[in-house]
């Protein structure tokens, strides 16, 4: 396909139809499982193993990915992949199969994120794109995924998320064939360019001190969302929120995080990226200790708006940490790592805790959440010490 569109409008649509199918999928898709007669354990589970999966698959692929110098292929084959996974549900009943589904979903979904960071944080250092505007357009179709998916299933029932899931994914396979493949201003990258990227340097930077405390500051952040994404939506049911309550509920914190991330370099400049990461922390310690008392909506809606900084302020400082401190040639190779890190190690431990916790305790699993956020912020600050006193912390 050959549009006349721009580079930063391409990765607009990319990261529009990415989080269209995360709009569908995080906040629903427990309610699809419920309708299918798991329990919360079961569901955690179900989110929880394939987490695992990235741990090798991301960085093994977005390692691929900057030997050949062309991801966006690479992300169509994904994306393939990931629509096959998804119309294999609609004939998928029992938890095991369920289960093996997810996880051949992982193999290839978890790395589509990391791969379309690496592609724009290329564009940010050489076009000077400004990655908070690119990356808000993800965040409004989250809102409306998430809003409709509301609607849909308070008109259409439980069963209804994996219609909008599927559609979502087939956005996701369309946009893939608009996206560029980013050298410089107007260009694209040839696959046939050779590779610069070395076993070794990997290795040395898997070893960097700075780095890995930036990897545990920043994946506990993450981490801090797990009770949050699974359980979110069944507990407001609970209460007796309706589905467009719910999605009302979802929509505002997207929304806070689209304004952030539009006035996004005024903030970086102002703040850095360190300092950032340590105010999400302390802004994560803050709102889910409070959604641990189950609120009323007149509370819940600010508690929402928390959500720029818990997840959109710690996301965007992720990323150009990465951007600022790795080199070009190894951006996917770092996304990679930090996406297996984060959403997989840690969100992974996170969310098998998340179904017991969430049995045993309801709402006050959220205070475990917030311990995390203060950990997160804690490690931040470490990293903000000068590389000697690192050295003695």
């Amino acid at each position: 396909m050959n549009f006349n569109f721009s580079f930063a409008t391409r990765l607009g649509i990319y990261y529009g139809a990415i989080f269209f199918f995360i709009g569908a999928f995080m906040p629903y898709f427990p309610v699809w499982l419920e309708w299918r007669g798991m329990t919360a354990s079961e569901i955690s589970f179900v989110f929880a193993l394939p987490t695992f999966v990235r741990i090798l698959s991301t960085p093994v692929i977005s390692f691929i990915a900057d030997r050949t110098g062309n991801a966006r292929i690479i992300l169509i084959l994904l994306a393939l992949g990931s629509l096959g996974t998804i119309l294999a549900l609609f004939w998928t009943t029992s938890f095991n199969a369920i289960l093996l589904n997810a996880l051949i979903f992982a193999l290839f979904w978890t790395s589509i994120m990391p791969l379309t960071e690496a592609i724009t944080m290329t564009g940010v250092r050489r076009d000077g794109l400004n990655y908070g505007r690119i990356r808000l357009w993800g965040s409004l179709a989250y809102i409306v995924a998430s809003f409709a998916g509301g609607l849909i299933i308070q008109h259409y029932g439980p069963s209804s998320p994996l219609w909008l899931m599927l559609i979502a994914m087939i956005y996701v396979v369309v946009a893939g064939f608009l996206l560029p493949k980013p050298i410089g201003k107007g260009r694209v990258r040839k696959a046939t360019l050779p590779p610069a990227i070395r076993t070794s340097e990997v290795l040395g930077l898997m070893k960097t001190r700075s780095f890995l405390i930036f990897l545990i500051s920043a994946s506990a952040l993450q981490t801090t969302h797990a009770v949050y994404y699974l359980f979110a939506t069944l507990h407001w049911q609970s209460l007796g929120y309706s589905g467009s309550t719910i999605g009302a509920l979802w929509a505002v914190g997207v929304i806070a995080e689209i304004l952030l991330f539009a006035y996004s370099n005024p903030l970086l400049k102002r703040w850095g990226t360190v300092n950032l990461l340590t105010i999400s922390g302390l802004v994560a310690a803050l709102r889910w200790g409070i959604m641990a008392f189950e609120p009323n909506l007149a509370v819940l809606f600010p508690l929402q708006c928390m959500h720029a900084f818990t997840f959109g302020a710690a996301h965007l400082a992720a990323i150009h940490y990465i951007s600022d401190n790795v080199p070009e040639h190894l951006g996917a190779t770092a996304q990679g790592l930090y996406a297996s890190v984060s959403a997989g190690i840690f969100m992974g431990l996170a969310m098998i805790m998340a179904g017991p916790l969430y049995d045993e305790m309801g709402a006050g699993a959220y205070l475990i959440m917030a311990a995390i956020g203060a950990c997160g912020a804690v490690a931040a600050f470490i990293l903000k010490a000068p590389k000697s006193e690192q050295d003695n912390l």
